[in-house]
């Protein structure tokens, strides 16, 4: 393993989500260091997020994904860089961010939820409650619920429509 992302590795294994100066003054020596590499301004943006310095993170989010961050710490940044932009209230930023992860991770249990806090942030609480039971119907089993799952992908379209400004009749959803 590279042993800048050994020593990123380590750094965050040691965070205290109490207490983030320790960790941001461990980061940003990596980051005079390396001012563009993508891990480092991620965890560093990460870091001062989970400080409440968002927008300081949301820049960093920006820089990591500009410089060509990939894999799942891609799919990471993303939600997080979502639910940043949802906590400085600038949902329609959130919104795209979040269409943009499930373009590229179209199967992440995590960013379907998180899309769905924004969604709901924003007002359009059929389109996150539809989010979610898309996400139970895809990922959760049990003898209780499989044999409920088409409908509940059917009142997760229902509900789209909904937001979508349709009306259609709420008997339907509910068969």
């Amino acid at each position: 393993m590279d042993p800048l992302y050994a020593e990123l590795d380590r750094i965050f294994a040691a965070r205290d989500r109490a207490d983030m100066a320790p960790t941001i003054a461990a980061l940003l020596p990596l980051h005079e260091q390396h001012p563009d590499d993508a891990r480092v301004l991620y965890e560093l943006g990460g870091a001062y997020d989970t400080a409440g310095e968002e927008e300081r993170a949301a820049g960093l989010y920006r820089r990591a994904l500009d410089a060509g961050l990939a894999g799942d710490i891609r799919r990471r940044c993303l939600l997080q860089y979502g639910s940043t932009l949802r906590n400085l209230g600038r949902f329609d930023d959130s919104i795209a961010m979040f269409g943009r992860a499930r373009q590229e991770f179209p199967d992440s249990v995590a960013v379907a939820a998180f899309e769905s806090l924004t969604l709901h942030a924003a007002g359009r609480d059929s389109l996150a409650l539809a989010g979610l039971l898309e996400v139970i119907a895809a990922h959760v089993d049990g003898d209780d619920l499989d044999r409920y799952k088409p409908a509940l992908r059917g009142n997760a379209h229902h509900l789209r429509t909904l937001d979508e400004g349709g009306r259609a009749d709420r008997g339907e959803a509910s068969r």
